[in-house]
């Protein structure tokens, strides 16, 4: 993983990397007890395939953010290649404000998604905030299917359910990681413009997993040889 290990940076990377990590070993040691109990013990973990969906949800939204991050997500690059320094800047600040905008809009669609499930109003405008929709009829009492309710969130029957109690777990729990997420994919898109408008980069995507591996096998080679 790219990144220092030593100083803020790099304690705020081995966060990042073991939640994505826990979250990928939930999900593999939750569908194993599954198929444990199915075949094994001819019984059913009934939550056990929603946890994983959200799970994977999770897994997937963090991941895309600190993918940018890393500059790890895939991309064609031939033609950026074929350019000048100054030109090859230019592109990628083109790139990465345009990434910026969805995100933001993506961010907008999120917070929207989640706050009737918190209890908390929406905001208003087709596509970009305009205020807050005070009319929005709250949705916090919606729970998921099957995920049962977990006892650390009892404090949120109080705090947006009213008092009423929770059988399942509320949605506004696993649905969080919509507006979380999105935040950090704005958040890293500015950090991907400020190190382009630096120099440090001069591209918003910077994965090229083929030839790296090349050069490793070159350099092993290079040792025996």
């Amino acid at each position: 993983m790219a990144g220092s290990r030593t100083g803020p940076s790099g304690l705020i990377n081995a966060l990042e990397e073991t939640l994505i990590a826990l979250l990928l070993g939930l999900m593999t040691a939750i569908t194993f007890a599954n198929v444990i109990a199915r075949f094994v013990f001819n019984s059913n973990i009934l939550w056990a395939l929603e946890l994983t969906v959200f799970l994977f949800a999770w897994l997937v939204l963090l991941g895309a953010s600190y993918a940018v991050k890393t500059h790890a997500h895939l991309g064609v690059d031939a033609i950026v290649n074929m350019l000048v320094p100054g030109a090859r800047r230019s592109v990628g600040l083109f790139a990465v404000g345009c990434g910026l905008v969805f995100s933001l809009l993506l961010l907008k669609g999120a917070y929207d998604y989640w706050a009737v499930f918190a209890d908390l109003p929406p905001t208003s405008g087709r596509w970009f905030p305009t205020g807050f929709d005070m009319k929005a009829r709250s949705q916090s009492f919606y729970e998921v299917q099957d995920v049962p309710m977990v006892a650390v969130f009892r404090f949120l029957e109080d705090l947006i359910n009213y008092g009423d109690a929770y059988e399942k777990l509320p949605k506004v729990v696993p649905y969080l990681v919509l507006p979380v997420s999105m935040l950090l994919l704005v958040f890293r898109f500015l950090q991907a413009a400020v190190q382009i408008a630096r120099g440090d980069v001069d591209r918003l995507v910077a994965s090229h997993e083929v030839e790296d591996e090349i050069a490793d096998v070159q350099a092993l080679r290079g040792e025996h040889d």
